[in-house]
């Protein structure tokens, strides 16, 4: 590879949220480096949404089996990466690095002191007290300029496939503005009642013309089943988890997601469709969505109501339920103004 065209790999091995967010990452080491080959390493389940990455040229997956890593690392070294960079500061990943064979490996890190060490050229630490300052997207940036890489943008952009918006478009079918809910999230204390989602979307249906479509993933059926049993109105329902560029393409024919802080929240930013997103307790800041189109509700932090006292656990946003403070008459405005376009 010249210097005009290195071959780099971008370690992040999981969350969705995350790895999109990782686009501003590409998109400025392709402006800088437009031949470069740009590859990422991921968990598989995640590999799906890079492809729809324009930035990104290849994707490699972790082995789940032992039996899978020799041709793995044949791969690895067989591409003769130029850079890597790992944002996981594991110690499977400095050993990747290290295998790589790449003359520059950059891990950044926060919070963790940096694993194996002497298997990296390069070193950042994020300082934990600025590292909760700023949204998650400038904490990766930090890693291009080491590299000699100008930071320009912090674009971040899918593409999702023609096929994959022609299937959502023929599933959905609405003649008027569509409405996504994703109403899953990683822990259930940070979710929103079931009966304010069906509130919202009977008054998006009855009021606006829109139609409200429901997607979730794997094991949130209940949850769905929950906010059907509240609704008034007929609810299209998605029963069958959608794959992560089906899920781009629905997202980017909405008007708006309706979500919890969550991997599609992200998804629907990077295609473009405004997000109203709600949050309990946790950093609304440092996993905002990238954009100003999209509109952020939270309760006053710290709690000034408790509505579950005794359960909750002060300062652990996996265990508070501060997102029940949002009422519905917030959630409406923002909803209302995205739908009317």
């Amino acid at each position: 590879m010249s210097a005009a065209s290195p071959s780099i790999l971008v370690i992040r091995r999981r969350y969705l949220g995350d790895i999109v967010l990782l686009g501003s990452v590409f998109k400025n080491l392709r402006l800088h480096w437009p031949a470069a080959h740009l590859a990422a390493l991921v968990e598989p389940a995640y590999a799906p949404v890079l492809a729809l990455n324009p930035d990104v040229d290849a994707t490699l997956t972790l082995p789940r089996r032992l039996g899978e890593w020799p041709a793995f690392l044949r791969q690895l070294r067989r591409t003769r990466f130029t850079h890597v960079l790992d944002f996981d500061n594991t110690e499977k990943t400095a050993a990747i690095a290290r295998l790589s064979s790449a003359p520059f490996r950059l891990v950044l890190t926060h919070g963790f002191p940096v694993k194996l060490r002497a298997c990296y050229t390069h070193h950042i630490e994020d300082p934990a007290a600025e590292h909760e300052t700023r949204p998650i997207t400038d904490y990766y940036l930090r890693a291009l300029p080491v590299a000699g890489v100008p930071v320009v943008t912090r674009e971040i952009q899918l593409t999702p496939r023609a096929e994959d918006l022609a299937a959502m478009r023929a599933l959905v079918g609405a003649a008027g503005p569509v409405l996504l809910v994703h109403p899953g999230t990683r822990s259930a204390s940070r979710r929103w009642p079931a009966e304010r989602f069906a509130a919202v979307c009977d008054h998006a249906q009855d009021r606006l013309g829109a139609q409200a479509v429901l997607v979730g993933g794997p094991g949130e059926h209940a949850v769905i089943a929950e906010i059907l049993r509240h609704a008034r109105t007929h609810i299209l329902t998605l029963t069958e988890p959608l794959s992560l560029p089906r899920l781009a393409a629905l997202a980017q024919l909405s008007r708006v997601l309706l979500c919890h802080d969550s991997g599609p929240m992200h998804v629907a930013a990077a295609v473009g469709t405004p997000v109203v997103a709600l949050y309990g307790s946790q950093n609304a800041t440092l996993f905002r969505p990238v954009g100003d189109r999209h509109t952020l509700l939270q309760p006053p932090i710290p709690c000034v109501a408790c509505v579950s006292p005794g359960q909750c656990i002060p300062g652990d946003s996996y265990r508070n339920h501060c997102v029940q403070n949002i009422p519905v008459d917030r959630v409406l405005p923002p909803v209302e103004r995205a739908l009317r376009g």
